[in-house]
């Protein structure tokens, strides 16, 4: 009997994953990450034989294999959607380039990872895509070349860690760079999508990423009224020298959640960090030759 009965005797189907040519690690981690009584685990060999199983059967998410690249992984998602239009897809690969990641978003796949691959990232984002509502809308591409990307995300924070990770594997930098950078952009983008977009999936951030020869800059504007300096008294960078967590107190007092270090974390991580006149738009630059910075 396919399957779960439940005390009442009626019968909830289990969600299906499929697994392109797994990893061991991976089918282990999906193995501990994926409640056996709610998924079953599905393998096969490659993609052409994991077309053939899709046009049978659907899956409710799909992961390829490390051995195939961005490009082909993309190819065989626009084959699935002709057929399965909402499948969910977590695209693993070898390696990338900035080009692979603007087509995975713009063909909808719900992340991407290329090696080295953190588990506990692809964990975190295997429970999104098992448990998350309708998410295909979160995430679309204005315009893309791979030096200038323009794109608009809905304000929750799952849709934000889905960006992260599109971000860092966007980001053609050196490590420290990457590194840095990434961190700063997903401080500013939960700032702007709590604050500005107080996590409202109706309500979208703009965001603009640009790679120039010697920099990289990413402009984030979230749909806010926008804020002063002066109203800013939850947050670590309004703090005085002789009080460095006064802000402690005054999230306590407004029942914010711990926190605050978000915008003092991102001026610390790159070499410029601007805000417009309202507040509702901030501009991040990480200079990659410190020679060629202004002076």
């Amino acid at each position: 009997m396919s399957g779960n009965l439940t005390a009442d005797n009626t019968s909830i189907p289990r969600k299906t994953v499929l697994v392109i040519d797994p990893d061991p690690a991976v089918s282990a981690m999906l193995a501990t990450v994926l409640d056996p009584l709610s998924w079953a685990i599905q393998h096969t060999l490659d993609n052409k034989a994991a077309l053939d199983l899709i046009g049978r059967k659907a899956f409710d998410l799909i992961i390829t294999g490390e051995k195939t690249s961005h490009r082909e992984d993309v190819e065989l998602l626009r084959k699935i959607r002709r057929v399965r239009p909402h499948t969910r897809m977590i695209i693993l690969a070898d390696a990338s380039t900035p080009a692979d990641v603007i087509a995975c978003i713009h063909e909808q796949a719900f992340s991407i990872f290329s090696k080295p691959i953190s588990l506990d990232s692809l964990a975190e984002t295997v429970r999104m895509a098992a448990e998350g509502p309708c998410w295909d809308d979160g995430i679309e591409i204005v315009s893309a070349t791979p030096a200038w990307i323009n794109l608009v995300a809905r304000c929750d924070v799952n849709t934000a860690t889905r960006l992260f990770q599109f971000f860092k594997e966007m980001s053609d930098l050196p490590e420290r760079e990457k590194a840095d950078a990434a961190i700063a952009f997903r401080e500013i983008l939960l700032n702007a999508i709590e604050h500005g977009g107080h996590f409202d999936p109706n309500q979208y951030v703009e965001i603009t990423y640009v790679r120039m020869r010697h920099m990289v800059g990413c402009r984030v504007k979230d749909p806010g009224t926008g804020f002063s300096r002066e109203e800013l008294p939850h947050a670590a960078i309004s703090n005085p020298p002789d009080d460095p967590i006064r802000h402690f107190s005054v999230r306590q007092i407004q029942n914010l959640r711990p926190g605050g270090f978000g915008i003092l974390m991102a001026r610390n991580l790159v070499d410029e960090l601007l805000y417009n006149e309202k507040g509702n738009e901030v501009l991040l630059v990480k200079y990659l030759d410190r020679g060629h910075a202004p002076g």
